[in-house]
């Protein structure tokens, strides 16, 4: 009878324990949803725009942005000051004194940390995505490079060394002896030499993946690879109640595809001036669902609104702003940003959705090589060819009437204002930016000398022109207005070509296009990170574009000292790009569309980098804690 009971009581006991464990929690003080769920939260392995922001509520870099400035300039985290020596190669971040920055277990964050995890990112082993950041440091590609050699003759008669554990013994002494970084956690110290003077250094020391992890923990899960010589990380470090963390929250709950659940990190340095003390994540898929999430008051915050009618619902906040049109224009006079200014209009729900300016363009590629794929004459090989394809797309048309997302529209490669004291240029003049009807038929007949001159008087001759795109994402709309401008304008023949995500991907790679759809999101505050992808060899550079002039401009900037000349340098490099060369036609400049009660929430910046710190978000007039004197409501 007793064995009977047995496994009718442990069945009970496990019943008991998964309702038990499945209560729900009190409410969070914070909820919002990410733009989609978090796929790692192993920092150096980050690449999705989700992942870094929650890898910014868990964990802390050295710097972190000022998001709220408009130089979005590198303030204190775990170090409280730096030192920059004069040739700008070697910095020194001292590491906070008092409190003291602690990991979530309550030990000590400590400068090694940083070098571990630096290696982490740096080791081929790992394929983290953001490895080229890393070889900014004097010394970190050479070890790349050997390290990657040295795996790939690993097992064979060539490898000197007879097992993983040799190697991964000599990769240790080699980072130490090879990379230019120098971790001392007795002075609390941590010094970086660069392989040339990086203005923008700080700005890259407070992205997510060049945050720590913690040492002790992800070592445990750390296994050599005997038959490879790779060092392998499995994940279990990073699920709660497992992982520690140094940032201002810590992981509670995090059920895949139902919700995440962060609790204030009671060890974080600045705990006392976070007003939020518990922050939810629910994973919810449907767009439309999310936006009814938000409206019910489930969530206080979307990261980012995607249904297709959210272009109604910026009209109708237009009409709203029309409707104030006065109160606004006084209100920016002041000086004030657009979410402050709607906290100063009078409430409504049509001011819940706000398009702000995103650090990010939309552009066209031309490939650029002599000839296909198919080996058939390239006719965009010819800057005159590409400059006038380029002039024929109607951008205001695209912007307004297709998007309907309120992105401005983009006449260079770099959003203008983005980057502090650079001005990009004007670019070439747009068919959607002509006035008048005469203004439009002299455009159109320049475009068609350009031709003319290139070899193609009659344009229905024109090879036919190959439109390509991945599905999804409305890029085939966008293709389709301009197959419609360019018949229109030039004359010549159109296709469309659409494809899967993962085969367009690597035809662009590979150059397997005629034109094509692209875009890109700028990783730190300077010119070059939109400029590189148009470098001679750029693994970026999928138009295959190549000019020595513009290379040469682009080193010389590099090694310039003076902030003022590099900037001169780099505008002339993007005015070549954008009005002699021309592999890329830009299109319009991204919105990012947030959902939020601009009277409720607060701690939301405006700023085009498009980063959310969400330990400085907090509810208006709400119950969370007062906020310390220094916590300023922006």
């Amino acid at each position: 009878m007793v064995r009977l009971l047995i496994p009718i009581v442990l069945l009970a006991l496990a019943i008991a324990v998964s309702v038990l464990s499945d209560r729900p929690e009190p409410p969070a003080d914070f909820a919002f949803i990410n733009r989609g769920d978090v796929t790692t939260l192993d920092l150096q392995k980050m690449s999705w725009m989700q992942d870094l922001r929650v890898g910014r509520m868990l964990f802390e870099g050295l710097v972190r942005a000022d998001i709220f400035s408009d130089d979005f300039a590198a303030i204190p985290a775990v170090a409280e000051r730096w030192a920059i020596s004069e040739d700008g190669r070697t910095y020194t971040f001292f590491f906070r004194e008092n409190p003291r920055p602690k990991w979530s277990n309550g030990s000590l964050v400590k400068p090694s940390d940083f070098a571990y995890s630096w290696r982490r990112a740096m080791l081929p082993d790992n394929a983290a995505a953001y490895f080229k950041l890393f070889m900014l440091i004097d010394g970190a590609e050479d070890f790349y490079n050997w390290r990657t050699d040295e795996l790939a003759r690993f097992g064979t008669p060539e490898s000197p060394y007879d097992s993983a554990e040799a190697l991964w013994a000599e990769t240790e002494r080699r980072f130490e002896s090879m990379v230019a970084i120098e971790a001392d956690d007795e002075a609390r110290t941590f010094t970086v030499h660069l392989t040339r003077r990086i203005p923008y250094f700080l700005d890259i020391a407070g992205f997510a993946v060049l945050y720590p992890v913690y040492p002790p923990l992800v070592q445990q899960y750390e296994r050599l690879d005997p038959a490879s010589g790779r060092m392998r990380t499995r994940l279990g470090w990073t699920k709660p109640p497992t992982l520690v963390s140094n940032g201002p929250f810590k992981l509670t709950r995090w059920r895949f595809k139902r919700d995440m659940r962060f609790e204030a990190n009671p060890h974080w340095w600045d705990t006392d001036a976070l007003r939020i003390r518990s922050v939810s994540i629910p994973s919810v898929e449907d767009p439309n669902a999310q936006v009814l999430a938000f409206q019910t008051g489930a969530v206080d915050w979307l990261s980012e609104v995607t249904p297709a009618y959210r272009g109604d619902m910026l009209d109708d906040k237009a009409d709203f702003y029309r409707e104030h049109a006065d109160l606004i224009e006084e209100l920016r006079a002041q000086g004030l940003d657009q979410f402050e200014i709607d906290r100063r209009l009078p409430p409504d729900p049509r001011k819940h959705i706000h398009a702000v300016p995103a650090f990010g363009t939309y552009w066209w590629n031309f490939n650029t090589l002599p000839n296909l794929p198919d080996g058939r004459d390239n006719p965009f090989h010819d800057a005159r060819v590409r400059r006038a394809f380029a002039m024929m797309i109607d951008k205001a048309s695209i912007a307004d009437e297709v998007r309907r997302l309120g992105e401005p529209v983009a006449h260079s490669l770099i959003p203008p204002g983005s980057i502090p004291g650079y001005t990009p240029p004007q670019g070439l003049p747009n068919i959607g930016d002509m006035r008048t009807e005469e203004a439009r038929r002299e455009l159109i007949q320049r475009a068609r000398r350009l031709l003319a001159e290139a070899g193609y008087p009659d344009t229905s001759r024109f090879p036919t022109v190959e439109l390509s795109v991945n599905t999804g994402g409305g890029h085939d709309t966008i293709a389709q207005a301009i197959a419609k401008n360019w018949r229109q304008y030039l004359g010549v023949p159109v296709s469309l070509s659409q494809k899967e995500i993962k085969v367009y991907r690597d035809d662009l790679k590979n150059q397997n296009f005629m034109t094509a759809r692209g875009g890109w999101y700028g990783d730190y505050s300077d010119p070059t990170t939109f400029l590189d992808l148009n470098r001679t060899g750029d693994g970026n550079n999928d138009r295959a574009y190549s000019n020595p002039v513009l290379d040469e401009l682009l080193d010389r900037a590099s090694d310039e000292a003076d902030p003022e000349a590099r900037m001169r340098m780099l505008e002339e490099a993007e005015r070549i790009l954008m009005e002699e060369d021309v592999p890329m036609a830009p299109i319009f400049f991204y919105s990012t569309i947030y959902m939020f009660d601009p009277d409720r929430v607060g701690g939301v910046s405006a700023h085009p980098r498009s980063e959310q710190q969400i330990h400085l978000m907090h509810l208006i007039n709400g119950t969370t804690p007062t906020p310390a004197p220094s916590d300023v409501v922006r």
